[in-house]
């Protein structure tokens, strides 16, 4: 049998199983990612398990229950009962597995350089228990190169080969935690294989559980594709950062000048000053792009210039808070701020890398007795990374009583979780900072609050 019979048979024999939905997916990896990806799949007929090395996640999967806010308790609950889904922390039974999907971190190390030590556990894992009719599609957010250079030479150090043996390609996530608009299902999935075999393959599996698949080329088109979007994001971000700065300077209301801005109906997409930028992708992912930039000699000024200005933003919000008391007479050192969310963005439980951090270190380390309140996060820890220096003892959320708001001397809108009562809070506090044009036109006329905003 000519190799192209044997390539084409491979791939058949996948595609096959998964239009007849007899593939067993596997999922390494279960959090924000990798749970939805699971449970989606299980809705849609096939049989999923879920990898993780966090014993207590599993335990709670199995037993139907759910940590993360965009997957229902219910639904995991109704799949478990119908063997549809299941988790375990035993990788060996990767091996009974038809495709399998890896949804783990991609941190940076401390010099800003890509840590991809969980995608080469999960790999390891994968190579020892690879078998013959097997497709592997990496989804971790990672630089150009890493699925067919390194992900590639450790599968075929088996012996078995691409094509021949099992397929590989990469299809990066695209989850926007706390978006109810936009999920799994109606998030259009851009896939690339190191070869057109897996790019088939693993597009004809996005298929069956995405209502759009857009097919590339190659795998290092798609994981290129992944860090221009949230570079894109960070660049343009930093823009609306710098700007809100300019018009601080100036005397002019930012998201004036914003919505003016927008009613251009075309050559300009309006984006957003805030507090600094979180989560885990925009601060970290143009790290990755930059990284292999540097590799090949090519500097990538855009992604360095926005990522300064966008790290200033928590400082420019304490200076903000420092103008504001000063105004009212009252220094920084020993004043009560009490911040209204820790949270990265609005309505979810996720603190990876909140500007809200950095604002309490930096309002700590010039003497501020700061409190915080938020309905998501009981507390929040601080280690080396996070502090300069000075007090890191951790932080629990206070109830948003009106004897709490009455007692600060100022209060921060850092993230804005829907279910504050904003009005209630500027009936109470003396002095409010607006990082996320949360106040209305309204609000801020009925208000006894002092506001700034950013």
């Amino acid at each position: 049998m000519l190799k192209e019979e044997i390539s084409s048979l491979i791939k058949d024999e996948i595609i096959s199983l998964i239009r007849d939905r007899r593939a067993q997916i596997g999922v390494i990896g279960l959090g924000y990612v990798g749970l939805p990806l699971a449970v989606e799949f299980a809705h849609r007929g096939f049989t999923a398990t879920g990898f993780e090395v966090d014993a207590g996640k599993v335990a709670r999967i199995n037993a139907g229950e759910s940590y993360i806010g965009d997957v229902p308790s219910g639904a995991v609950k109704e799949l478990i009962a119908e063997k549809r889904l299941r988790a375990t922390t035993d990788f060996k039974n990767l091996a009974a597995c038809d495709a399998i999907i890896i949804c783990v971190p991609t941190p940076l190390r401390k010099t800003k350089e890509p840590d991809i030590s969980y995608i080469l556990a999960a790999a390891g894992e994968i190579k020892e228990h690879l078998r013959r009719g097997q497709l592997v599609i990496l989804e971790s957010t990672t630089y150009p190169g890493t699925t067919d250079e390194v992900l590639l030479p450790m599968f075929e150090e088996t012996g078995l080969k691409l094509d021949t043996d099992f397929l590989l390609a990469f299809s990066p996530e695209r989850v926007d935690p706390g978006n109810p608009q936009f999920q799994t299902h109606n998030i259009p999935k851009v896939v690339g294989g190191c070869t057109d075999d897996s790019t088939e393959a693993a597009a004809t599996l996005y298929g069956q559980i995405v209502n759009q698949v857009h097919p590339v080329t190659s795998a290092r088109v798609a994981e290129a594709a992944k860090l221009l979007e949230n570079t894109f994001r960070a660049v343009n971000i930093g823009m609306a950062n710098e700007m809100a700065r300019l018009c601080y300077t100036l005397n002019i209301d930012t998201w004036e000048v914003i919505r003016a801005a927008a009613t251009k109906p075309f050559g300009f997409m309006p984006f957003y000053p805030g507090p600094g930028i979180g989560g885990h992708c925009i601060p970290l992912d143009p790290h990755y792009l930059s990284w292999k930039a540097r590799q090949h000699g090519f500097d990538s000024r855009f992604i360095g210039l926005a990522e300064e200005v966008n790290s200033r933003m928590p400082e420019h919000v304490v200076t903000l808070v420092a103008d504001g008391l000063n105004d009212d007479r009252k220094a920084l050192n020993g004043a009560r701020v009490l911040l209204l969310g820790v949270a990265y963005k609005k309505d979810i439980d996720d603190v990876r890398e909140s500007p809200a951090l950095s604002i309490i270190d930096r309002l700590r380390a010039k003497g501020a007795d700061v409190r915080y309140h938020d309905p998501f996060i009981a507390k929040v820890s601080f280690d080396d990374a996070h502090t300069l220096g000075h007090d890191n003892a951790p932080l629990e959320s206070v109830e948003l009583t009106d004897e709490e708001l009455r007692a600060a001397d100022c209060v921060v809108i850092v993230t804005d979780h829907s279910a504050v009562d904003y009005r209630r809070v500027t009936e109470l506090a003396p002095l409010v900072v607006d990082t996320r044009n949360t106040l209305s036109g309204d609000l801020r006329r009925a208000s006894r609050a002092r506001i700034i905003r950013l």
